[in-house]
């Protein structure tokens, strides 16, 4: 079956039901990456992921990798990191570097999918109030972050980098941890990954995760169509006067 091409002036995508089961997920290409395309993706479990010189192609897997607060699991060597570390911890400060880094730590492996359109689209989306960033500095040096799209009471992630051992780990916990005191659900981690696997991530049905996201996406639109104000982005936009009270409240 040939894999439907997407018109730039109308925003729609098939349903999520006709993506290939070969390569997992892949369920068209075309399209734009304005922010308008992106969140209309999102909220039906869609995301963008190609390589520079593919067209923008589109993806929903089937099963789904997720993790929750509930879940996070905190090994004996990251419990004791988390003790005794030195670093500074900051959310929404440099976006745009995190983002960076993100690109580069996978240009020095098999290449990378953040290519500068990506970049510039989530850093449009980031300018609206929807994408956001974790950062771990050492010494004024950025060392670590991550990096994602927040929608409702889902945290949808997409990439993480670590210049020193375990850092992206560490921003994980940390966004997992705030997370849990703005009462999220869910963590989207995409795609399986045995490093997320060590963290508590696990695999889940698209139709189960599809139905986990249906509720809280529904939840975010009534309050952005109903002005008010305690929406995803309202709330996620004091990040960074809100880390110390990650600090304050989980023991380790």
């Amino acid at each position: 079956m040939p894999l439907p091409w997407l018109e730039e002036n109308e925003i729609r995508f098939p349903p999520v039901e006709m993506a290939l089961g070969e390569p997992n997920g892949l369920l068209a290409a075309g399209g734009q990456l304005s922010p308008e395309w992106l969140l209309c993706a999102y909220r039906q479990g869609i995301f963008p992921w190609f390589e520079a010189g593919q067209p923008i192609l589109w993806w929903s897997p089937n099963p789904r990798l997720v993790l929750t607060p509930k879940t996070l699991k905190i090994s004996k060597s990251l419990k004791k990191l988390l003790k005794k570390h030195n670093y500074q911890f900051s959310f929404d400060t440099t976006f745009t570097k995190v983002i960076q880094h993100c690109a580069e730590s996978r240009r020095q492996g098999d290449g990378t999918w953040i290519t500068k359109e990506m970049q510039a689209a989530y850093i449009a989306l980031h300018e609206q109030g929807y994408a956001h960033s974790v950062e771990i500095w050492s010494d004024g040096i950025l060392v670590g972050g991550l990096y994602g799209v927040a929608l409702g009471k889902v945290f949808f992630g997409e990439s993480m980098f670590s210049s020193k051992n375990n850092t992206s780990k560490l921003a994980l916990v940390y966004l997992t941890k705030q997370l849990e005191l703005w009462d999220f659900e869910l963590i989207d981690c995409q795609v399986s990954s045995d490093h997320l696997f060590t963290l508590g991530a696990f695999e889940i049905p698209r139709t189960q995760f599809l139905e986990k996201i249906s509720q809280s996406v529904q939840q975010e639109l009534h309050e952005a169509n109903n002005e008010e104000k305690h929406n995803s982005q309202s709330i996620i936009g004091n990040w960074s006067q809100r880390i110390d009270r990650v600090k304050l409240q989980h023991e380790y």
